[in-house]
């Protein structure tokens, strides 16, 4: 990462809610075609979720704990706070005297913007402003957020329009919080209704709903340079398993989560 930063643009998504299975499914099935282009072999890496509901996994993602991998370790991380006794730090790990990934990429000159998604971005109140509050440029609107239809496109409206207004030399940091796949999501799935509510199959349709559209976010993020891309689920959710419905609990489905990195070339992104 000590190669990347200061070099690249480095975007992080995270898909909020986003199961492991699904996610597997889906690209195995040809039914995600554009995000399955750009993840390593075709295939999500399978990892474990740093907390099991958005704000806690953020807060850790934030200060450099990304999803870990799903095999005994230590496994060595991209981003690390300096830190006495840390034994994910490695030679290849970008480290910060800060306390955080955000301001640690901040004081190595990057923009830092966010685009909020579920309600912990929205900054209405106290607790809604934490998360962004870390960022120089936050971003959250109605239309950004669960109960619209058009939340992604909405997004990356924003995101056009942040990376369009930017110096040519500025390094940028962008994070978005896609919040499609939260409940609810009933709504991306013909003929489901919201008497019905949401399913494991409604879920489905809203990652191929973002799928869809993503695209233009990988287009944007790399228009301006070669982009680093973290693409991953902070938790997922679960719909019926074991009796469980929901997140913020201890269960298989919300433990473990879809993750890949790679790189986009200006060259290469498809709108």
């Amino acid at each position: 990462m000590n190669a990347i930063v200061g070099d690249h643009d480095i975007l992080l998504v995270t898909l909020d809610t986003l199961r492991h299975d699904v996610a597997v499914e889906l690209a195995a099935a040809g039914r995600i075609p554009q995000l399955a282009r750009q993840l390593p072999g075709g295939r999500w890496e399978k990892r474990h979720a740093p907390g099991s509901f958005t704000y806690a996994s953020h807060q850790a993602i934030f200060a450099g704990f990304l999803p870990t991998p799903a095999q005994p370790g230590p496994h060595p991380r991209l981003f690390a706070a300096s830190f006495a006794g840390s034994e994910t730090t490695a030679e290849g790990t970008f480290v910060y005297d800060t306390p955080d990934l955000v301001s640690g990429l901040a004081a190595a000159g990057y923009r830092t913007v966010c685009v909020g998604g579920v309600g912990f971005f929205n900054r209405r109140g106290p607790l809604g402003s934490v998360l962004p509050g870390l960022f120089q440029e936050a971003h959250w609107e109605e239309e950004f957020g669960v109960t619209s239809p058009h939340s992604f496109e909405n997004q990356i409206d924003r995101v056009e329009q942040v990376v369009g207004q930017l110096p040519a030399e500025q390094r940028l940091f962008l994070f978005v919080n896609v919040s499609a796949l939260h409940q609810p999501n009933w709504f991306h799935l013909p003929g489901a209704t919201r008497e019905a509510g949401d399913t494991r199959e409604t879920h489905a349709a809203a990652l191929e709903y973002v799928d869809r559209h993503i695209g233009r976010l990988f287009a944007a993020a790399s228009s301006r340079r070669p982009c680093f891309v973290i693409v991953c689920s902070d938790h997922g959710t679960a719909y019926g398993d074991d009796g469980y419905t929901g997140h913020r609990l201890g269960h298989e489905s919300v433990w473990t989560v879809p993750y890949a990195h790679f790189l986009l070339d200006p060259a290469e992104a498809v709108r």
